[in-house]
C-alpha cells in the first residue's frame, strides 16, 4: 500500500548500495522506487544428487513430472493439478511435488476428488530435493510471482525440459524468455497442459532447449556471484 512504498523508500534512499537477484526485479524496482540497484544473481551451490529409491517414478513408460515449492497461495499448484488432470485422461503420467504448507490439505482434496490418488504424490519437504528432480522428465514451476527461483537454475543443472509460468520476477529471465524452456501465463492451466500434452512432438526443439539452458548456466557461477558481493562491500572498508 502507499504507506509501507513510503517507508521502503525512505529506508532505501539511506543505503549505501541496494542488489537484487534479477534484472526484472531491477526494472520492477527502478519503476517503483526511482532506484537504480545492482544486479547480482544468488550465488548458487547445487548439491550433488543422490542416489534413490523411488518406485514411483520407475515406470519408464509415464510422463514423469516434479514441482518443488512451499505448499502456499503464491506456488499455485492448483494450476499445475488442473492441467495434470486433462494430461491424465489422454496419457500415461505421474507427478510428484515436493514441499510443506498452509495449502496441504485442500491439495489433498482436490487430488481425492479427482481420483489421482495412484498418478499424483505429495511426499513433503526434502533436505534434497535434487535427488528426486534427477529422476523426473519434466519440471513444472507454476507460482503467481517469485524472485530468481534457484529450483529453476538446478533444474537447468540436471538438463531436465523445464516449464513455468511467466511470472514476476525470475522465470523468463532464467529461461531465456522461452529459449532454455517454456513459458505459460501465470494461472493458464490450459496453456500449461497444451506443453505438457505436446512434449513427444516437440522433442527435437525441447532437448535443443535443454542443451542450451545447460549452456547458459555460467551466469550463475558460485565464485562469479560472489566476487561481485566482494566488490560492493570492499568499496566501503
Amino acid at each position: 500500500n502507499i504507506f509501507q512504498n513510503l517507508i521502503f523508500k525512505f529506508f532505501f534512499k539511506l543505503a549505501d548500495d541496494i542488489v537484487v537477484n534479477s534484472f526484472q526485479f531491477k526494472d520492477s524496482f527502478k519503476k517503483k522506487f526511482s532506484i537504480n540497484p545492482k544486479v547480482i544473481y544468488n550465488p548458487l551451490v547445487i548439491k550433488s544428487p543422490k542416489k534413490i529409491n523411488f518406485p514411483f517414478f520407475k515406470d519408464k513408460n509415464s510422463l514423469k513430472i516434479i514441482n518443488v515449492a512451499r505448499l502456499t497461495d503464491q506456488k499455485d499448484h492448483l494450476t499445475l493439478l488442473r492441467a495434470f488432470t486433462k494430461l491424465n485422461t489422454i496419457s500415461k503420467c505421474k507427478l510428484v511435488i515436493i514441499g510443506s504448507g498452509y495449502k496441504e490439505k485442500i491439495l489433498k482434496k482436490f487430488i481425492l476428488n479427482n481420483q489421482l490418488q495412484n498418478k499424483v504424490k505429495l511426499i513433503g519437504y526434502k533436505e534434497n530435493p535434487i535427488s528426486y528432480m534427477k529422476l523426473s522428465d519434466v519440471f513444472v514451476l507454476s507460482s503467481s510471482f517469485e524472485g530468481l527461483p534457484n529450483v529453476l537454475i538446478e533444474a537447468l543443472y540436471l538438463k531436465k525440459y523445464i516449464i513455468s509460468s511467466n511470472c514476476p520476477t525470475g522465470p523468463s529471465e532464467i529461461l531465456g524468455n522461452g529459449k532454455y524452456g517454456d513459458l505459460f501465463k501465470v494461472g493458464n492451466h490450459d496453456q500449461l497442459f497444451n506443453l505438457l500434452k505436446n512434449i513427444k512432438k516437440n522433442h527435437k526443439k525441447i532437448k535443443y532447449k535443454i542443451k542450451k539452458g545447460y549452456e547458459s548456466l555460467h551466469r550463475f557461477d558460485y565464485k562469479i556471484n560472489c566476487e561481485k558481493y566482494l566488490q560492493v562491500v570492499n568499496k566501503y572498508l
